[in-house]
């Protein structure tokens, strides 16, 4: 087993397959630890993550998602306060990603994301959940006839991006080809199977959504894309087109991946527990409560990045100006001070729902209503309509010696491949 020494916390590959051994061994030493190769802060338990997500004027989010790779053109720590919140300004916007929601801080963060609220509302995600109980039956009807095979491409991927969509309102006659030009799938809808923008999904995300949000400012439906074109900023004034654009591409982009990735890890839970699957087929009303018990046992988002503005303590240790953490969410979700016997899975865990899996603070996932009822409704959609879900041997080896492959990146949790069949 590898040092923490010498561990490369970013690029290990013990960090990959199962990062759980190693995240634990952190947080016994400190909840707050440094790493020896990147120099980043590494925050691994509950509380303390709590205390840098809940505090933005602190802790920017301007490298949220590149960490110590933001390429700043000059260090930062060792710097006084207001030196680094000036250099933090004065760079900002050349920094990776800097144009994405994610980057933002108050209060651009919060009139940015309030372009979002027309669309999270009680009846538009009642309205989305009775598309997905449609979509559900009909991406599972082709799965279901074949005796199941890849989980991910098949199912859930194409249900994932869909049910986004109908959420943003793209037009119902326009999902085959958004679902053809981002997974290149000629079955659901390219003609081809040629993608042009297969390499560059954001890039065709911002021209489609550039095309509807001009497009309904000119002549108004009466649809959620209108309603998202017509958003104002909380002070009254009108968005560039390309702001809408932005908020609804993110939104779109990463509740489809984290979606994916829940969706996966709990077929995975099920098919290798047959009891549990009898018992959720009996009682689906315990659905909900798996489903934070994944979210909490297999977080999507391992966590992201803040950069320290100010000198300051997390957990009782000095957190210097200038100085890069990683919020794990992942690690934090199995702190013993919070959940009891945290490595195991336990769908009956009375505070599943504590878990941080979508973030909290002005950057908790506003999707997480969305990807809830969609793990709810996929789950008990293949339940009701299976007796049986079992990993392929032939795929992942045989039960004492399974082999799973995941997302090798330390953003993201999940498996690349779930083969299964089912009966």
């Amino acid at each position: 087993m590898t040092t923490l020494e010498a561990l490369d916390f970013f690029h290990g590959e013990e960090m990959i397959a199962d990062p759980y051994p190693v995240l634990r061994r952190m947080r016994e030493i400190s909840p707050v630890l440094r790493e020896p190769v990147h120099d980043v802060l590494v925050v691994t338990g509950y509380d303390e993550v709590l205390t840098v997500v809940g505090d933005p004027e602190t802790f920017s989010s301007c490298t949220s998602t590149t960490g110590f790779m933001a390429g700043f053109p000059v260090p930062l720590e060792g710097r006084d306060d207001a030196e680094v919140r000036a250099l933090i300004e004065a760079h900002r916007d050349s920094l990776p990603f800097s144009d994405q929601l994610p980057s933002f801080d108050p209060p651009k963060h919060t009139a940015h994301r309030s372009l979002l609220s027309r669309l999270i509302t009680p009846k538009r995600l009642k309205e989305n959940e009775e598309f997905m109980w449609r979509l559900a039956d009909r991406v599972l009807d082709p799965y279901l006839a074949g005796g199941g095979g890849e989980f991910i491409r098949a199912v859930a991927t194409p249900f994932a991006l869909l049910v986004i969509a109908d959420l943003l309102g793209v037009p119902e006659d326009d999902h085959a080809e958004l679902a053809a030009e981002l997974t290149g799938d000629v079955a659901l809808g390219s003609a081809d199977g040629q993608t042009a923008m297969a390499h560059s999904p954001l890039e065709y995300l911002y021209a489609r959504f550039a095309e509807y949000i001009a497009q309904r400012r000119e002549a108004p439906r009466g649809d959620v894309m209108t309603e998202m074109a017509l958003a104002t900023f909380p002070d009254g004034s009108t968005p560039e087109v390309i702001d809408v654009v932005r908020v609804a591409a993110n939104l779109f982009s990463a509740g489809q991946e984290t979606t994916v990735r829940l969706l996966s890890s709990g077929l995975k839970l099920l098919a290798e527990n047959s009891g549990l699957q009898e018992r959720m087929r009996r009682t689906p009303g315990d659905i909900p409560n798996f489903v934070e018990e994944t979210l909490r046992f297999e977080s999507p988002i391992k966590g992201d990045f803040r950069l320290a503005r100010a000198t300051t303590t997390v957990g009782g240790v000095d957190v210097p100006a200038g100085a890069t953490l990683m919020v794990h969410f992942g690690a934090a979700n199995r702190d013993p001070r919070i959940f009891e016997n945290p490595d195991t899975f336990d769908p009956d865990r009375a505070n599943a729902r504590r878990h941080i899996g979508f973030g909290r603070g002005v950057h908790s996932c506003i999707g997480a209503p969305l990807a809830r009822a969609e793990g709810r409704v996929l789950i008990q959609r293949l339940l009701e309509r299976t007796t049986e879900i079992a990993i392929d041997d032939a795929a992942h080896g045989p039960r004492q010696e399974r082999r799973f492959d995941y997302v090798p990146t330390y953003i993201l949790r999940g498996l690349t491949e779930l083969h299964v069949a089912v009966r």
